[in-house]
């Protein structure tokens, strides 16, 4: 029995466990889900949700104003954005992987997700930057268990980082 509980843990067939909070620590059904979102007291990764805030996305490709964004501009948002991050995280340990995610469902929109080396550097994170804001905004963090999903992401070595939209 404990085998095969151990086996269908954060799949579809677990019909305790929210399959995608386990994969992406947010789940598109929110409050109203019908299984759990176990949140860890402790770990390497937090997530931001909802930090990024493209300058389209409203409209894609069009900014507020209905004028069409050069996507020139919108790559330099962006790094301008991740380096701005990058920086600040990275006072509070080593970064071993960070991601911006670039998706359109609610759930997901503008979530960075930073995986430190230590789970105290994480922790270290989350006491300072709650209660902070960007761009206007209150940051919402909190610490979750996902790994494999950033290890399929961009890469942070030896202090260098590529970015992307």
């Amino acid at each position: 029995m404990a085998e095969h509980l151990a086996s269908i843990f954060g799949t579809e067939k677990d019909r305790v466990n929210c399959p995608f909070y386990f994969k992406i620590g947010a789940c598109r059904h929110g409050d109203r889900c019908s299984r759990l979102h176990t949140k860890p007291s402790i770990s390497p990764t937090i997530l931001l949700s909802n930090m990024y805030q493209r300058p389209d996305s409203i409209t894609p490709g069009v900014d507020v104003q209905g004028h069409p964004i050069d996507p020139h501009k919108m790559q330099e948002h962006f790094e301008d954005f991740y380096e701005d991050l990058f920086e600040e995280l990275n006072k509070y340990g080593e970064i071993e992987s960070l991601n911006v995610c670039d998706n359109l469902a609610d759930h997901m929109v503008g979530n960075v997700y930073v995986q430190f080396r230590e789970e105290e550097q994480a922790a270290n994170a989350l006491k300072n930057l709650t209660g902070r804001f960007y761009a206007g905004k209150l940051l919402f963090l909190q610490t979750i268990s996902v790994i494999k999903y950033l290890n399929r992401g961009e890469r942070i070595q030896n202090g260098e980082r590529t970015c992307h939209v």
